[in-house]
């Protein structure tokens, strides 16, 4: 079944003028990751599929959780509402997506009753970038802390647990104190 233009254009107009990522240099240097994101037939990976998972919990509501990240057992009834969507799309590409977005999401991609983003969803959008522009997509996934073997890698300030609140030494900051870095008693 042919692609919606709708839907490509959702996908060029979620892709942004990000600064190369470390893993943009990678590829180009020739050096390429050993984990496909897409199969022969053009299906989502397991692999790939268990990191957008993750990072759907990351975002996602369900009526019967309110922690978060929501745990694996409440995937089947997590969504993404309006606030998630743009929770989401800020910390993927910096910025909301617009009305005109959301509206094309609920139109063309999996969404429940009331017009809430599944998980399923969630995947197609990944799979239809995917296809188009699959550097865009490994993009997204080191914003969310991914390398390219699929690996959470803790790169982002929320995952690594820092007290913003408290000073850090000069000596830590330039990575100074020899061995892995950790706090300073």
């Amino acid at each position: 079944m042919p692609v919606p233009s709708p839907i490509k254009n959702l996908v060029a107009a979620a892709v942004d003028e990000r600064p190369p990522t470390p893993s943009d240099f990678a590829v180009r240097q020739g050096r390429r990751s050993d984990v496909n994101l897409l199969d022969e037939e053009g299906d989502i990976t397991d692999e790939f599929e268990s990191a957008l998972r993750a990072i759907f919990l990351r975002y996602a509501s369900s009526p019967s959780s309110t922690s978060s990240p929501l745990p694996e057992s409440d995937l089947a009834a997590a969504y993404f509402g309006d606030e998630a969507l743009d929770r989401w799309a800020k910390d993927t590409n910096g910025a909301a997506l617009g009305e005109e977005a959301k509206e094309e999401i609920r139109t063309f991609m999996d969404c429940d009753d009331q017009g809430n983003l599944t998980f399923r969803g969630f995947v197609q959008i990944y799979q239809l970038q995917t296809e188009n522009d699959e550097e865009e997509t490994w993009r997204d996934l080191a914003a969310h802390g991914f390398d390219r073997q699929l690996q959470l890698v803790s790169t982002r300030k929320e995952d690594q647990g820092v007290d913003e609140s408290e000073p850090v030494s000069k000596r830590r900051l330039t990575g100074e104190m020899g061995g892995p870095l950790k706090d300073e008693a």
